[in-house]
């Protein structure tokens, strides 16, 4: 279904309800630049860390397209589960599962308070912003102490610059995305003010900055377009 969600006045801050998740897959695919080729490099580099019996968590995981994608290529016997805390995307989720006779496991908890089990991969994409910052580094604590040895945390996010003039180029090259995807100008503020406080971004060095302090040997970028970015965070 075509996202036209934000093409009427907003009546409140963004939330994932049933008119998000109903068009989820659209409005990913329209507002995030490259996100096919983001979510391909997540894939390849999951199947990449999970070994044979692993545990691979995908937290936020809205509609599961990125598990099911990962289900697709697995060829080692490991566990994929998939977390959200909107039923409303696990409704949409479980649809696809029964579809394709998937057998990853879905969960509807709160990632802040979720008994995660020891795991192999971590994958949060486009989650963390919507994360109190006081509270976010908590929860990446709790990944890197769950990760097992040679274990990965991957995660993407919106990010923001340092420098005031670039963060406004990035941003209105973004927004120039926006509409060569078929976006209005009126669609695109509507979701900025909805999403004003909801989505807290961090800068690329803050975001390494705060997987170092939690433990993790090593962060590297693996993709990087505008203000959108992919992380991978290793564990020894």
């Amino acid at each position: 279904m075509e996202d036209k969600v934000f093409n009427k006045p907003i009546e409140k801050q963004f939330e994932f309800d049933e008119q998000i998740a109903a068009v989820f897959d659209d409005m990913l695919k329209r507002s995030v630049p490259f996100y096919e080729e983001a979510m391909a490099l997540t894939k390849r580099f999951a199947l990449a860390y999970l070994p044979e019996g692993g545990r691979l968590y995908d937290l936020g995981c809205s509609t599961a397209s990125t598990l099911l994608s990962i289900e697709r290529d697995l060829h080692v016997g490991a566990e994929l589960v998939g977390i959200d805390n909107a039923a409303s995307m696990l409704e949409q989720a479980r649809r696809k599962l029964a579809v394709f006779g998937s057998k990853i496991r879905l969960e509807e908890a709160d990632i802040m308070r979720f008994d995660y089990e020891a795991a192999d991969v971590f994958i949060t994409n486009y989650t963390l912003q919507f994360i109190r910052p006081p509270v976010r580094e908590t929860l990446v604590q709790r990944l890197f102490d769950a990760l097992n040895p040679g274990g990965v945390f991957i995660f993407s996010e919106k990010v923001v610059s340092e420098d005031k003039r670039l963060n406004k180029l990035l941003i209105d090259g973004y927004y120039d995305f926006k509409k060569a995807q078929g976006y209005s100008e009126y669609e695109i503020m509507q979701k900025r003010e909805a999403l004003e406080n909801v989505l807290i971004p961090y800068t690329e060095a803050e975001n390494r900055e705060m997987v170092t302090r939690c433990g993790f040997a090593h962060c590297e970028t693996i993709f990087r377009w505008g203000n959108f970015a992919t992380f991978i965070a290793l564990k020894k």
